[in-house]
């Protein structure tokens, strides 16, 4: 029987389950892995392998590391192989419209949402942020705008409340990998049709920078835990305490009312720093300050004392 050819683009951990998903199917063949070149990482700035790299390495799979696919030798090298699909997952280059046009099927993007909602960059973090009660993955055909094409297949997925965007991502990375051998397979059998989405009830979300992880402690106490869970891994929440820097980790909702202004620090024991809030307040579990260490409230407190009154800055 005639294997489904495949050429997969992606590039970060987000990527593999997938990679390995599609390579794990025996009536299906990738051809190719393209991903994004090696870059220097870390302090020694040491050239990197990026994870599906990694992976395809492992897998036996051809890789092409291109600075730009969108060349006459990208176009050519990825027609001469004559693809049913391309699978792409947050590889990281927009592509032409001469390049998907190549696969004799479709081209697929495996999103981090449920579309139309959150489009763009950083759509898990959107979900943790905004405190949604389930979130999920939508393979789609690929479209020139942003995260636009017709859907085929969406999974869905609840958030909890103490969830954060590392681990939402990397439920959301194995349900990607379980839609995508579940959209061919569907697709090969004619049994799947592409859906429009609704246009009208698009929302996006920008790539984030590190100035978004700054807490605003005037937002209600549930926002804020949102918010940090949220900015965790990337690009990290963070508040000034005496023109110093703290990374903030882990902390939870507390309902004391309180009537200090936002920002008070108004107790520190072995359960965790009490910080007033827009909304009642929040004691903060876990940080990390200029030791570059992610403490417990309590360690952080036994060689950083605070002396209160204190107060974190406001933005």
């Amino acid at each position: 029987m005639k294997k489904t050819n495949i050429i997969f683009m992606g590039t970060p951990g987000f990527s593999v389950p997938a990679l390995r998903a599609l390579a794990a199917q025996d009536n299906f063949n990738i051809s190719l892995v393209i991903t994004q070149p090696d870059r220097p990482k870390g302090r020694g700035k040491k050239l990197s392998f990026p994870p599906v790299k990694e992976s395809a390495l492992e897998l036996g799979i051809d890789i092409f590391q291109p600075e730009n696919l969108n060349t006459q030798e990208g176009f050519e090298k990825l027609a001469a192989i004559g693809p049913d699909y391309f699978v792409v997952v947050a590889f990281g280059q927009l592509l032409s419209q001469r390049i998907l046009d190549i696969p004799r099927i479709y081209p697929i993007n495996i999103h981090a949402s449920l579309l139309p909602l959150y489009r763009g960059a950083a759509p898990i973090q959107a979900a943790v942020m905004n405190m949604d009660a389930t979130t999920g993955i939508t393979t789609m055909v690929m479209a020139k705008g942003m995260d636009s094409g017709d859907m085929l297949l969406t999974s869905s997925t609840p958030i909890t409340s103490e969830e954060t965007a590392q681990e939402l991502h990397d439920r959301l990375s194995v349900m990607g990998g379980e839609l995508i051998v579940k959209t061919i397979q569907e697709i090969n059998k004619n049994s799947l049709t592409p859906i429009s989405q609704d246009h009208s009830k698009a929302t996006y979300v920008p790539m984030l920078k590190k100035s978004d992880g700054k807490i605003d402690w005037t937002r209600s106490n549930r926002s804020i835990c949102a918010h940090i869970n949220a900015m965790t891994p990337w690009p990290g929440a963070f508040t000034l305490l005496e023109g110093k820097r703290l990374k903030v980790f882990r902390a939870i909702p507390s309902d004391k009312e309180t009537l200090l202004d936002p920002g008070q620090i108004f107790h520190c024991n072995e359960s965790g720093i009490h910080v007033a809030t827009g909304k009642n307040s929040v004691v903060i579990l876990e940080l990390m300050g200029s030791s570059g260490k992610r403490l417990t409230a309590d360690a952080f407190l036994r060689g950083h004392k605070i002396n209160l009154p204190a107060r974190f800055e406001l933005l």
